[in-house]
């Protein structure tokens, strides 16, 4: 038997549950949450339904400033995801900003075909260029999957350099401010989070070509 979705009544009255259950535990949380927000961390990750930013790392609203796009990308020419980034880095002043990927991302893995899907197909361009570019390594996978999650966690390291590479991120590091931004992958199949281990805290660590020099 299929089961049926909630109505639009049922999710208001879902948050009307969440909010009270909230304030019961902290009368304080909303008038506090209302004033300001101080998150230290800045998320992108994918629009996937299943890859709830805030409770899969145990975060209150308020703690942590997202955005998200199909497959977690970083394209220097979207307005939306730089203006978040700037105000995330420049007013917030977050410390941290976290790129999570997940396994078998649908947008992945439509990259990886030949399938028209249309005007989405253009945005999935750049992981396209990135399997091209690093065929090599995925020679000896044998499953569909685990290429597709190879391909998953090599397009989270690109989006970290593609972050790292924006002015928004170079003028935050030549300020002095403490800035890193760090690339992990989310597994739908057990929950959890793993660290890809790239992250990148000064433009030290950007090849020279990338590099923004300041001003004289």
């Amino acid at each position: 038997m299929t089961k049926e979705s909630p109505t639009l009544q049922d999710l208001l009255e879902n948050n009307r549950a969440w909010a009270q259950d909230i304030s019961e535990q902290d009368p304080e949380f909303f008038p506090t949450l209302a004033k300001q927000q101080a998150p230290d961390y800045l998320w992108i990750g994918c629009s996937d339904s299943r890859v709830p930013a805030n409770e899969i790392v145990g975060l209150m609203p308020g703690e942590l400033f997202v955005h998200r796009n199909v497959a977690n990308m970083v394209v220097h020419t979207d307005m939306n995801l730089l203006s978040v980034l700037q105000y995330a880095v420049e007013i917030l002043k977050v410390r941290h900003v976290i790129v999570c990927g997940h396994y078998g991302c649908g947008g992945v893995k439509a990259a990886m075909g030949n399938e028209k899907m249309g005007l989405i197909d253009n945005w999935l361009l750049e992981i396209k260029d990135l399997y091209h570019s690093k065929k090599d390594m995925f020679y000896g996978l044998q499953s569909e999957q685990d290429q597709v999650d190879l391909l998953c966690e090599l397009n989270v390291v690109r989006q970290v350099y593609n972050l790292s590479h924006t002015t928004i991120v170079q003028d935050a590091w030549a300020r002095g401010q403490k800035l890193a931004v760090h690339g992990w992958i989310y597994g739908l199949t057990d929950g959890r989070v793993k660290n890809l281990n790239v992250t990148l805290n000064k433009s030290g660590q950007l090849a020279d070509i990338y590099r923004i020099s300041e001003s004289k």
